[in-house]
């Protein structure tokens, strides 16, 4: 979708810090960091939000959680914890219409981070 920012992303037409890519998914440095350690696993696949997943998604939402453990731990936060949230809709802070999976750590979190 030309319209949507991480889709512009994927595609390569904006810059982005890329931590991780592969045939399924990309991991990026959020660029409005909420903690030391915030990035975002994107499917490459344009899924407007949660609520879109179908079954035959399930290899793109595994591949996201293996990715968001493996670049936690390379980030320096894979022992001491880290926050994985999905946002859904603009009540809970969503702001691009694309799925995606915050990785927040580097700092003590409380309960609603």
């Amino acid at each position: 979708m030309s319209d949507c920012l991480f889709c512009r992303i994927i595609e390569g037409n904006l810059a982005a810090d890329r931590l991780y890519e592969d045939d399924l998914v990309a991991a990026i440095l959020d660029i409005n960091p909420r903690a030391p350690v915030h990035f975002m696993v994107i499917p490459k696949e344009h899924i407007a939000d949660v609520r879109d997943l179908r079954g035959e998604h399930g290899p793109i939402l595994s591949r996201m959680l293996v990715v968001a453990a493996k670049v936690a731990k390379e980030e320096g936060v894979g022992e001491s914890g880290y926050r994985l949230a999905f946002n859904v809709g603009p009540a809970a802070g969503m702001t691009v219409n694309h799925l995606h999976l915050h990785c927040l750590g580097g700092r003590p979190l409380g309960p609603e981070g």
